[in-house]
């Protein structure tokens, strides 16, 4: 059994938003995204996978859609396959989201 510990995912890049995984199948991946103050993940969509955001320390605007709305610790949504969606850590602290991404992309 693979065992994970969440606080082990804390890599930030002053470029840009950083990806970490920690799982993947052939099905579905999960990630932790580490964005520093002011980085985005622009908006995008995916024609048939759905995502989910969790938000594990932080805050950030979260848009799915044409709905927009600040997360924080503990709080996600899905955006379903089809829907645009974009990440923008708009506070002056470090932002930590869990990502989960069904069927896998890859």
């Amino acid at each position: 059994m693979k065992v994970m510990n969440l606080a082990d995912f804390q890599g930030f890049s002053s470029e840009k938003m950083k990806k970490h995984n920690v799982f993947e199948t052939p099905r579905f991946f999960c990630d932790v995204y580490c964005f520093e103050p002011d980085q985005v993940q622009k908006g995008h969509v995916h024609a048939n996978e759905d995502k989910i955001y969790m938000v594990l320390e932080g805050r950030g605007t979260f848009r799915v859609g044409g709905q927009e709305q600040v997360l924080g610790p503990g709080e996600g949504t899905l955006a379903s396959a089809g829907e645009e969606h974009s990440v923008t850590n708009h506070s002056g602290a470090r932002l930590r989201v869990l990502v989960f991404m069904a069927p896998n992309p890859s």
